[in-house]
């Protein structure tokens, strides 16, 4: 289970990685709503890739 925590928790940051790439080239960077939302995903992503890496070493 700890592993599939772990990996959502990889693709919410790779998600917000694609997301910062895709509002530059479309012209995005002053919209704040954007870069912060990316921000606080990449945030919660490496928070819960964390905890994932904590339940998979306690099972």
């Amino acid at each position: 289970m700890g592993k599939n925590i772990q990996y959502s928790g990889l693709a919410l940051i790779i998600i917000a990685a694609a997301v910062l790439i895709a509002s530059y080239f479309c012209g995005w960077n002053n919209i704040n709503a954007v870069n912060f939302g990316a921000f606080a995903l990449m945030i919660v992503g490496l928070i819960v890739y964390i905890v994932g890496g904590k339940k998979d070493l306690a099972e």
